[in-house]
């Protein structure tokens, strides 16, 4: 219900009366209060003028399930009742996997406001305060045998740059293979992990953390991340990034579905990777050495031409990559 009535008020320039909304929306004036109510907690600003009604004088912080799903443009992806939002949450990616196990389809999309044991890459933790950014993650199910599932990561880092940048306008990059980068600096961190046995997935499920309105970092990491509104000089919404993202994720998901790898996607994701044609260092445990990128190929491996001329497929779970200056 509240959905219905943030449609209706989205498509109206000025004030409207209670009794115009509970008659249009075929319910009582009761629960068009009851439903004002709600939408106002999801950071809606909804104004109330007796004997004129009401209206919607700003959207700019509102977070929650019924303005995420009015920022969607999916087909399947988070559609319809796919779209959960909680106010604060241990674990996006645990909260979706225990769904996964209780038989949730694919498609399912758990967003939080506020995460408080958030994991990244190597079991560092993902802070999420509260009110600030983005903690979301999808259920996947697809009929590829497991060697493939990596390569989805990288999907979702094409996906979470290009919306992004739609949204804000800015020109963020990929670090090989799945941090989004501005300035040198991490605004997006994203964790795939799956359930399967040796020839078969039962599911896989992709959490992404975006800092969107954080103000500031602990000086640990100060030098590495950044956020949006550091990035953009003003508050960004957040639903709209989510809903971009996880619009930007279906379309790129599907061309990939095509062949299963990254063929179909190589050339976008070149365009967005900030280490090609730059130097980088491969953190290789059997011995680092020096190189330049030159791209994907389709399986989601770095091309790194050696010193000598040679070139060499780098796989993001056996090394790392670092630019000879600096994070990226």
């Amino acid at each position: 219900m509240a959905g219905s009535l943030l449609d209706f008020l989205s498509e109206r320039d000025g004030f409207v009366s209670g009794q115009e909304i509970a008659d249009s929306l075929g319910i009582s004036r009761n629960a068009v209060w009851k439903a004002v109510q709600k939408v106002r907690k999801e950071g809606y600003d909804i104004e109330a003028v007796p004997h004129k009604g009401y209206r919607i004088r700003s959207n700019a912080e509102a977070f929650g399930e019924g303005s995420i799903r009015a920022e969607l443009g999916t087909k399947w992806l988070g559609a319809g009742d796919k779209t959960i939002f909680r106010e604060t949450t241990g674990s996006t990616n645990d909260d979706i996997k225990q769904c996964a196990e209780q038989g949730a389809p694919e498609g399912l999309v758990i967003v939080a406001d506020t995460q408080t044991a958030g994991k990244g890459r190597r079991g560092r933790a993902w802070h999420n305060p509260t009110g600030v950014n983005i903690a979301m993650s999808y259920l996947l199910r697809p009929d590829f045998v497991p060697d493939i599932a990596p390569m989805m990561t990288l999907v979702m880092a094409l996906a979470a740059a290009d919306g992004i940048n739609r949204v804000t306008g800015l020109e963020t990059g990929i670090k090989w293979p799945n941090d989004i980068v501005i300035n040198g600096k991490k605004l997006v961190g994203i964790l795939t992990e799956m359930s399967v046995e040796p020839d078969f997935i039962h599911y896989v499920v992709i959490g992404t953390g975006i800092n969107v309105n954080q103000e500031e970092f602990s000086d640990d990491i100060s030098d590495k991340a950044t956020s949006l509104l550091l990035e953009t000089g003003h508050k960004v919404s957040r639903a709209a990034v989510t809903g971009a993202v996880t619009t930007s994720f279906e379309k790129y998901y599907e061309i990939f579905r095509k062949t299963n790898d990254l063929s179909g996607l190589a050339e976008e994701y070149d365009r967005l990777c900030v280490n090609v044609n730059n130097q980088v260092r491969v953190l290789d445990p059997k011995g680092e050495w020096n190189g330049t990128a030159s791209g994907i190929n389709e399986k989601g491996e770095l091309l790194v031409r050696r010193e000598d001329g040679t070139e060499t497929a780098v796989y993001a779970g056996e090394v790392s990559v670092r630019g000879v200056y600096g994070y990226v």
